[in-house]
């Protein structure tokens, strides 16, 4: 089976010599495998391609992929259209269990949970004709499937979905929080989940003036009070500290025991605990998904790290995402770059206190804590846009910053607006270790105010490394990321502080993230829109252990390096909160934990 795919977005027919026809083999004999189509895009004939790859190797805006499939995969489960997005595989609701979906961003996730919840029907790759669902019944009869879709098909099932962009919220409902929630509180829960996830002081403000992490939780809350069959939550931790994300991971947990939940999260963490077992997700972005059968959440999450499953015999990566703990060592000497002086900065109602310390030069600097704490308005004060009460303004470093929530609505193409920041846009250095890793060359000639929630961030990353600057602070660069894209983050983060000689701050609520970038640790805790304390920095051992005794969690590495959060009251739980060891533990103690939750997880 072979698959040509065309990228519409990135076709840009007019701006190019039109290489796909020009250099394809079989259009030189007489073939219209390649044409230009009536909207102005190739399109490719997958009957006639014969796979050389041409095409591919020569568009210059990389619009185009030729791929080879196994010959199992020959029947799709849905397909948008010729040389378009193919899925194969969906996962399978289970009542009284969270199933997790794992996979990169824009492998199909989101479509998977569109099928599964009556909004879209799938048309097993058919675009000559209507496919019914008599015709997809067939295609499933006798598997476990089955019986849901027939309850799809005839519209007897009532799902609850959580969006993964909740910024369109308020531009669907225009009204107050409070309103919101009234209206679709079936369960007779509102005020349960109300107070759970902190909503109370924001009841009677208007949607449009709330931040992403109120959104978020007005999303959550939406979701988890509706009375449905089935419940899907897409995304639930962006904008949420990890205080929050540990009760959503709780208040899923409590519905999945009467109703079967499907979760899709980056959050590996968090995944990682509530979920009972899991799909892999993998293939080309944009270009094919396929989803695993579901396994037992550890072997599943291990299977992804690790680009190998093994049921399957397939590499879905060529690396392997390690979790190193060389950046945790304490005997590195760096160079101070500049010193942090005890500083305060007031609110109306709220209070920041910064104990100060010292940043130093080609480290990243983990910055953790609850939202509302105090963490921006810190990094404000560092980048000169607060002052503190005392007058001081940093004079003696430049900053570039990131700030939380990037939005951007001009028509400006992603290549001007990195070129207007950096005089090395055309270095050979700028394209291998800014443009390249963070996959931006396939978007260079889009309009800002066309790139999804993910691309935005990883241009607003590009955007902030690109400025001239001793110390560089990225707020929250995790969110809308996938797995992978965290991965690459990191590590375009940390080469950038060891090729500037520069200091990076990250503030981040995603563990994993916070754990392969970080050399030393800034604890904020406090009460959450009240007042902030900045303590450190610390080495990474006693910074976490401080952070996670807040949090009331514990952490252990499995025998893959992996960190992974403790089930509460658990043996290995309270032991190391008895021995004040919050921040991972003795190997054996892991692999039996390990090996009770192989047999928890059996899916």
């Amino acid at each position: 089976m072979r698959l040509a795919i065309v990228h519409k977005e990135r076709c840009h027919s007019k701006k190019c010599g039109q290489e796909c026809i020009a250099y394809c083999p079989r259009v030189r004999t007489g073939d219209e495998t390649v044409k230009i189509g009536d909207d102005g895009r190739a399109e490719i004939s997958e009957e006639l391609c014969v796979g050389c790859g041409i095409c591919v190797k020569k568009c210059p805006f990389d619009a185009l992929d030729i791929i080879q499939l196994p010959e199992e995969l020959e029947t799709p489960i849905t397909r948008y259209g010729p040389n378009a997005f193919v899925l194969y595989g969906l996962p399978q609701p289970v009542a009284g269990k969270v199933t997790g979906i794992l996979g990169p961003n824009g492998i199909g996730k989101s479509t998977a949970i569109k099928i599964l919840s009556g909004q879209m029907k799938p048309n097993l790759g058919i675009f000559d004709h209507e496919v019914d669902w008599a015709e997809i019944l067939k295609y499933y009869a006798g598997t476990e499937l089955l019986d849901y879709l027939k309850q799809v098909a005839a519209k007897t099932i009532k799902v609850s979905i959580k969006p993964q962009y909740i910024d369109f919220i308020p531009k669907a409902f225009k009204g107050t929080v409070r309103t919101l929630l009234k209206q679709n509180d079936e369960r007779n829960k509102l005020d349960y989940y109300t107070k759970e996830l902190g909503l109370d002081t924001i009841l009677d403000k208007d949607l449009s003036v709330l931040s992403g992490g109120e959104l978020q939780r007005v999303a959550l809350t939406v979701a988890l009070s509706k009375d449905a069959n089935f419940y899907f939550f897409d995304e639930v931790t962006p904008f949420l500290d990890i205080y929050q994300r540990m009760i959503a991971a709780r208040l899923i947990r409590e519905l999945a025991a009467e109703h079967p939940v499907v979760l899709v999260e980056h959050d590996i963490a968090i995944l990682d605990m509530v979920a009972e077992t899991i799909h892999i997700a993998y293939g080309k972005p944009a270009a094919f998904g396929i989803i695993t059968r579901p396994k037992g959440v550890r072997v599943g999450v291990n299977q992804y790290l690790e680009g190998f499953v093994a049921e399957e015999n397939v590499r879905i990566r060529d690396y392997p995402v390690l979790f190193e703990t060389r950046s945790h060592e304490s005997d590195v000497d760096r160079e101070i770059l500049m010193r942090i002086p005890k500083m305060k900065k007031s609110f109306p109602g709220f209070t920041l206190n910064v104990e100060g310390g010292e940043v130093r030069r080609g480290e990243v600097l983990g910055i953790v804590g609850a939202n509302g704490i105090g963490k921006s308005t810190f990094a404000k004060l560092l980048a000169g846009v607060e002052i503190p009460d005392d007058g001081n303004k940093f004079e003696t470093v430049r900053v570039s910053y990131k700030p939380q929530y990037v939005t951007a609505d001009s028509s400006d193409s992603v290549e001007f607006t990195l070129r207007s920041a950096t005089r090395k846009y055309d270095t050979s250095y700028y394209q291998h270790e800014i443009l390249e890793p963070l996959r931006l060359m396939q978007i260079l000639q889009s309009e800002l105010r066309n790139l999804s929630g993910g691309e935005l961030q990883r241009v607003a990353i590009a955007l902030c490394l690109s400025r001239d600057a001793d110390l560089y602070i990225l707020d929250e660069p995790s969110a809308h990321l996938d797995v992978e894209q965290r991965l690459v983050t990191t590590k375009v983060i940390k080469r950038a502080a060891e090729d500037k000689g520069a200091g990076i701050m990250v503030i981040d609520h995603d563990m994993y993230t916070i754990d392969m970038i970080s050399e030393r640790l800034l604890v904020f805790d406090g009460v959450p829109g009240t007042e902030g304390i900045a303590h450190g920095p610390f080495e990474m051992k006693e910074g976490m252990n401080m952070f996670l005794s807040n949090l009331g969690i514990t952490f252990r590495r499995d025998k893959t390096g992996r960190p992974r959060i403790n089930n509460p009251g658990s043996y290995l739980d309270r032991e190391q909160k008895a021995a004040g060891e919050y921040y991972y533990y003795r190997a054996e103690d892991v692999a039996i934990r390990d090996f009770e939750d192989d047999l928890k997880n059996q899916p």
